[in-house]
């Protein structure tokens, strides 16, 4: 027995086939080439008006939806942003981010976060997946990266947090002026033997801030005690209990980020110590873990969502031609007391 299926079965059938139609299809169901339903779906370039009603018709009757991706991929253009950052556990970074895509998204685009650990390798890879996904921008954090790793990327880049060169346009706080302000404001408190615990080595706003401490207390004639617990939690609440066990009388403390001064809180809590009668501590950041601690600890405060919005606007006006030459912003962190001083 002969089946006649019917062109309105046929219809129906294609258009439940969603995720299998494809521009191919299109140009086959309206018979045009699929130049010309491409140059429908992106509206660029001739297309006659008798052939353009032909590829709307197919659209409509295949349900038709041209995935974004494939388009961008088609044109070799994207509305998509590459956002890299070296620790996804501390909850700067996706504050951060949410700022930026906030202001991605507004003007039509799309964030993609990767996480790097800060390694090289790591950085590189995903530097390699926006290269081949036709990446419109890239925002990075990273001290690992090099002017001359990003020399052979052709799309505009913008460093957050760090500064990478001066060939590069970057978004940062002033981590030296603000770290001598964090000092001083423990030296007004009564302070006199301050310590610091630094972030990791090589860490741009790690060795910002520790300058910032050394030439502070250097000012004030007080004596320099450093520890290092390398922006982690529990790497300074070790460090602190080993620095006060050769350092009794220290009377106030300077953390490179909060978390790290959250570390120290605990630390000061397991040893007894009362803050901030006996020890006061000051962080450096303004994430959301400083008022959920007891005592609350007073920080030097970012602009995080200001951070990110300017970073974001900065890339989409690199992208459609409204700056010239690199360009560097630094916004200055807030001075934010709390119970821990």
């Amino acid at each position: 027995m002969k089946i006649i299926k019917s062109h309105l079965v046929s219809q129906r059938m294609e258009s439940r086939s969603l995720d299998l139609t494809t521009i191919y299809d299109v140009a086959k169901y309206a018979k045009v080439s699929v130049a010309t339903v491409s140059r429908v779906l992106n509206n660029q370039g001739y297309v006659g008006a008798d052939s353009r009603a032909k590829v709307e018709q197919a659209i409509e009757a295949l349900n038709y939806s041209p995935n974004a991706v494939a388009r961008s991929l088609y044109k070799k253009q994207s509305k998509s942003i590459g956002f890299i950052i070296p620790d996804i556990t501390n909850p700067f970074f996706p504050q951060l981010f949410r700022a930026v895509e906030k202001t991605l998204i507004s003007q039509g685009y799309s964030a993609l976060l990767f996480n790097s650990d800060d390694q090289l390798d790591r950085v590189s890879d995903f530097i390699e997946t926006m290269k081949t996904g036709y990446a419109a921008g890239l925002i990075i954090v990273s001290d690992k990266i090099k002017e001359e790793h990003l020399a052979k990327l052709s799309m505009p880049i913008v460093a957050i947090d760090r500064i990478i060169s001066d060939n590069i346009p970057s978004i940062t706080v002033n981590n030296y002026k603000n770290a001598r302000e964090a000092v001083s404001y423990l030296v007004q408190q009564g302070c006199s033997k301050i310590a610091h615990v630094k972030g990791p080595d090589g860490v741009y706003t790690s060795e910002e801030r520790l300058r910032g401490y050394c030439d502070e207390t250097s000012a004030q004639g007080l004596s320099q005690i450093i520890a290092y617990g390398n922006y982690e939690l529990m790497t300074s609440f070790q460090a602190i209990i080993d620095l006060l066990a050769e350092n009794p009388d220290i009377d106030g403390i300077f953390a490179g980020n909060d978390i790290m001064a959250v570390g120290i809180i605990k630390a000061l809590a397991k040893l007894r110590i009362k803050i901030p009668k006996q020890i006061k501590v000051i962080g450096f950041d303004g994430i959301e873990w400083g008022t959920t601690i007891t005592p609350e600890l007073t920080t030097m405060e970012q602009p995080i969502e200001q951070i990110g919005i300017k970073s974001g606007e900065l890339l989409l006006d690199i992208i459609e031609g409204n700056t010239k030459g690199p360009q560097h912003f630094s916004f200055d962190a807030k001075l934010i007391v709390r119970d821990s001083t």
